[in-house]
């Protein structure tokens, strides 16, 4: 479990490729305080497990499921990462509850200052929207963010510059891919409401499909 709020920016060293998966090494210096060999680390969003610790490193597997559903199988030597350490019992919570467990990506739409905060528009899928809600949490490359306002096909944050200068959001350019975590609240609250949908198989009959058709 994790708060969203990133410890330090890493740089990958190297990745090794498999036909479906990765390793990575990376480089750090805070994280690397108490780290031992299965400390699970969220790499921009994503929780990793530590596999060995090197000098000023250390390395994570990426599975197959992790590549598809996450921005980390665009990394290359020399990219920048967030990185958190699993919360520890004794500290304050600082974000809001985040699994490290990506739903999806999205994609930079634009950046626009206002004073001193940068706004950032972020496209996703309705898959991913339904979970998003104005003044609600939502996790971009593992940094626990307010969103400032929602329309039908993006969301936007409004970043204060300490956020933009201690994360790779001050790297972040249009077009650019992020990884998404929804707050998982509204996901069990949802499969609570519906728990017949979640033990039968999809229907194109659903909530979105009659609301759109005025029923």
């Amino acid at each position: 479990m994790f708060t969203g709020i990133v410890e330090e920016i890493g740089t990958i060293r190297s990745i090794r490729r498999g036909a479906h998966s990765s390793a990575l090494t990376i480089g750090a210096d805070v994280v690397l305080g108490d780290l031992k060999v299965g400390d699970s680390v969220a790499v921009n969003g994503v929780c990793l497990t530590a596999t060995a610790l090197l000098d000023g490193a250390f390395t994570a597997d990426v599975m197959h499921e992790t590549l598809d559903r996450s921005s980390l199988g665009a990394l290359s030597p020399g990219s920048h990462v967030n990185l958190e350490r699993a919360m520890a019992a004794d500290s304050r919570f600082g974000g809001h509850i985040v699994s490290g467990h990506i739903d999806g990506t999205g994609t930079i739409l634009s950046l626009r200052r206002d004073d001193n905060a940068v706004w950032y528009t972020v496209s996703a899928s309705l898959s991913l929207l339904r979970y998003i809600v104005e003044k609600g949490s939502i996790t971009i490359d593992g940094i626990s963010l307010t969103v400032a306002r929602v329309e039908t096909d993006r969301f936007s944050i409004s970043a204060i510059p300490h956020t933009v200068a201690v994360t790779i959001l001050s790297e972040k350019q249009p077009g650019d891919t992020v990884n998404l975590e929804t707050d998982i609240i509204g996901k069990y609250v949802e499969k609570l409401l519906r728990p017949q949908e979640a033990a039968q198989p999809q229907s194109k009959l659903t909530w979105e499909f009659l609301a759109e058709n005025g029923f």
